[in-house]
């Protein structure tokens, strides 16, 4: 399968999925396929699917089954990604509409028959963006022992990238934004207790380079005063902290450094040092021996701290983790209860949050035609800001807020 035939690529999960499915994208256009955004029109559908909690495996599982339904009878499906590093040859038998299950590293393209993987994704290269920003992934794999995740078990320890690779990528991408992701971000450099944590000098190459640079996931214990004081100075101050919870007893449990007083004081210093400074974070609800004060505890932190922006997710029951052998499992009506009341008061701080900003100028970066962003929202994850039809796409464009709807802005020209 090579010259004149076609590929169709779908992308589940988190934005480090869909680094590695740019990176097949290119492999495959290497190997002289066309890309086709018409799955019927394929010969080769490619599923890069997620396999982090149960819901994304079902989602996975759904979406294989959906194409299988859609596409033509010729082409042929492979998967891949984290759910067919994660059960390999059992999802096959699983999955017989599935042509070939690929894990990390073994070609997506059936002209290759072996399953032994050939390449390191990590390092592949990618063609250039076709948007103004982009997401770049600087290492694979997690040194963390997380109670809940089980992401290390197929991902494995934590492989930094060559420096010199990444400001590579940087300058092939030819974008305005990049958005640098990681399992434990900043942590890159030290891969398993060796080398340096390099995070800052990273970011100082690549500030050099594009006009913006923003961090996801953020390890809390990691960020000290000389990172915070980069990340307000060259980058967009935005802190994406990876929180998960605020009781110390639960965090304990979850094997997780932290406290909702330790959390406030860093969120209070980084405001006293950049009052501009916008804030995410995601928290676990339901984690095994969760109790109704650790929930009372959550909801006054969200309360008082007021995070521009949150994400709250049910616990998964991940088999392996440490987690799964706990005692005082919550009950799946309560968790969705809790939910319920986090997102709600979550919603309405969002909104408070947009609405005091009408009437203020602001800087867009637009990402397509009427739909851009400033430095508080990360693409994808937070709200958009409504831009006119006028402003140049890849640009950057000085505006003023006149209405927002929930997590959404609508910008005039000034």
């Amino acid at each position: 399968m090579g010259n004149g035939s076609k590929f169709h690529l779908v992308t589940l999960g988190c934005p480090k999925n869909e680094v590695d499915s740019e990176k097949l994208a290119g492999s495959l256009l290497s190997d002289g396929m066309e890309a086709t955004d018409d799955l019927t029109n394929a010969d080769l559908i490619v599923i890069n699917t997620c396999a982090f909690v149960e819901e994304a495996r079902e989602e996975s599982i759904e979406t294989i089954l959906n194409i299988d339904e859609l596409r033509n009878e010729e082409s042929k499906i492979v998967v891949t990604g984290c759910l067919a590093e994660r059960y390999g040859s059992e999802l096959q038998d699983y999955l017989p509409e599935v042509d070939r299950v690929a894990g990390f590293g073994v070609p997506v393209s059936l002209n290759k028959k072996s399953n032994v993987p050939e390449f390191d994704l990590l390092n592949l290269p990618r063609p250039a963006a076709s948007k103004p920003w982009s997401y770049l992934k600087v290492a694979e794999g997690c040194d963390r022992a997380c109670g809940f995740c089980s992401i290390p078990s197929f991902r494995g320890p934590q492989r930094s990238r060559d420096m010199d690779s990444i400001l590579e990528e940087v300058d092939s991408l030819q974008v305005k934004e990049v958005v640098l992701v990681a399992q434990d971000l900043a942590a890159y450099g030290r891969d398993q207790g060796v080398g340096e944590k390099s995070i800052i000098p990273l970011v100082e190459e690549i500030a050099q380079r594009v006009d913006w640079v923003r961090l996801l996931y953020l390890y809390p214990s990691e960020l000290n005063q000389q990172l915070i004081d980069v990340m307000c100075s060259l980058t967009v101050p935005y802190f994406d902290l990876s929180l998960q919870h605020v009781s110390p007893s639960l965090l304990r449990k979850m094997k997780r450094w932290g406290s909702g007083d330790r959390f406030k004081d860093l969120i209070s210093e980084i405001r006293k040092n950049s009052p501009e400074a916008v804030f995410r974070s995601n928290f676990i609800v339901g984690y095994p021996g969760e109790t109704e004060e650790d929930q009372d505890e959550l909801i006054d932190f969200v309360k008082e701290m007021q995070l521009d922006w949150c994400g709250f997710f049910p616990f998964s029951d991940e088999e392996g983790t440490y987690a799964s052998g706990l005692e005082g499992k919550v009950d799946r009506a309560l968790i969705i209860e809790r939910l319920k009341e986090l997102s709600s008061l979550q919603d309405a701080i969002t909104s408070s949050k947009r609405d005091v900003l009408i009437g203020e100028r602001i800087s867009v970066l637009v990402d397509s035609l009427g739909v851009g962003r400033t430095y508080r929202e990360a693409p994808e994850i937070d709200g958009i800001v409504c831009v006119p039809e006028s402003c140049e796409v890849g640009e950057f464009a000085d505006l003023i807020v006149k209405g927002a709807l929930g997590p959404d802005l609508e910008a005039d020209l000034i």
